[in-house]
């Protein structure tokens, strides 16, 4: 089993300070602290109504940040515009509703496979590797595969929210049979949504899971332990899940 990479989306430092519309808290500061903590990689969901991050975080980022950024965005022109303009490391394209709290399940890549494939293509030639974020689904995982992706983030929200175990069983037994899917196609396999420091132990043991993107959970703990600790203990407690 590899060792899980752990990607910290710093989005909801940008709430803090959006809820304001003060210059702090600063998401930057927050990605720099993360990766002195041992992130492997900085995540940030540039939304169309930019609700929390900004253009100008993805500016400063690209040229800070020293791991690899990943940036969620929707299919759309000017986002695929803004990736080509600023290049990170990893594009993951994201289904995205303006009324939502936050993002709600998987992007429909098997019903938009035209308009999918064509950023998948597009980004893929300016050198940005291109992930998925999608259902568990094995209808899904195919076709991203056939969309050109090289990486799958599945969604692992209504594990996280399920509320019975049986139904947190049944959603990570889908998990897993797509995970070994996505692996057997030769996609790199991430998770996320809803990981916290009390379910991510499960989500570390499934196979072929390669990187877990972690967000809220981290940010919240940050506000009584700090940011590099709150780091530091989502590492330690995704170790303990592989152990």
């Amino acid at each position: 089993m590899v060792a899980l990479r752990l990607g910290v989306n710093v989005d909801h430092v940008a709430t803090l300070r959006q809820q304001r519309g003060t210059r702090y808290p600063d998401p930057v500061y927050a990605a720099a602290i993360a990766e002195q903590a041992g992130a492997d990689q900085i995540t940030i969901h540039l939304r169309e109504d930019r609700r929390h991050i900004v253009d100008r975080d993805l500016r400063v980022m690209r040229e800070t940040v020293q791991v690899p950024l990943n940036l969620e965005m929707a299919v759309t022109e000017e986002m695929v515009g803004l990736a080509l303009k600023y290049k990170p490391d990893t594009v993951t394209l994201v289904p995205e509703k303006r009324e939502e709290r936050t993002t709600e399940g998987g992007l429909d890549v098997l019903g938009q496979m035209d308009r999918v494939r064509d950023a998948t293509t597009r980004l893929k030639d300016a050198g940005i590797a291109v992930s998925l974020f999608i259902d568990p689904a094995i209808d899904q995982v195919a076709a991203s595969q056939l969309a050109g992706a090289t990486i799958i983030e599945l969604h692992t929200g209504d594990y996280c929210d399920g509320p019975t175990p049986a139904i947190r069983a049944a959603e990570l037994e889908r998990l897993r049979l797509a995970a070994i899917a996505g692996h057997e196609l030769g996609l790199v396999v991430a998770a996320g949504h809803g990981i916290d420091y009390r379910n991510v132990h499960e989500i570390a043991a499934l196979p072929h899971v390669e990187e877990l993107n972690i967000g809220h959970s981290i940010v919240c703990q940050a506000v009584f332990v700090g940011f590099e600790r709150a780091v530091a203990e989502m590492i330690a407690a995704m170790v303990e899940g592989q152990a």
